[in-house]
């Protein structure tokens, strides 16, 4: 059982016997021997060899370590890919939505843009003595103001957006 327990977990970490043996300070046949049951490790060497494959004592001397086989690592891998694709369709539905909500803010930015130029700023030629037209008043004059302001580096933060975001042939 010692012997079965040293050889897969030494092949899981993937050791040779001569690297194993370099590590524990041992010839190449000690590590054989072990492997093959004609000889065992001493308390101390069994310490160390538990050191070097990070594997308590306890699992050396108990039950048999159940060696990985090329099976599991094909499952393994195949697990992988399907989260890579899973990944790279997350991040292309991503840049599919921002791609399309930069273009929706230029549109609205422009919208906006002809429903102001269309209204040419009439709310100025209202009677402010109402306090309710007042407060509309000066809420679309601000509205105009800031927008004015700020629309032009919304729109051409937005067109880089959509441009950055296009789909790479």
């Amino acid at each position: 059982m010692l012997n079965e327990n040293i050889k897969a977990i030494r092949k899981s970490k993937g050791l040779s016997q001569e690297e194993l043996a370099i590590k524990l300070n041992v010839v190449r046949q000690t590590i054989s021997k072990w492997e093959q049951g004609l000889s065992v490790p001493d308390s101390d060497m069994l310490i160390s060899l538990s050191e070097v494959l990070e594997t308590p004592v306890s699992t050396l001397l108990g039950e048999t370590v159940i060696e990985s086989k090329p099976d599991d690592l094909k499952v393994i891998s195949e697990k992988l890919e399907i989260i890579n694709l899973q990944l790279a369709q997350r991040k292309t539905t991503r840049r599919k939505i921002l791609h399309w909500l930069f273009i929706s803010l230029c549109v609205v930015i422009v919208i906006i843009s002809l429903a102001l130029i269309s209204f040419n700023s009439s709310y100025l030629g209202w009677n402010y003595s109402d306090p309710e037209t007042a407060v509309v008043g000066t809420v679309m004059h601000a509205f105009e103001w800031l927008f004015v302001r700020l629309a032009p580096f919304i729109l051409i933060g937005a067109i880089v957006g959509v441009f950055l975001t296009r789909k790479k042939v």
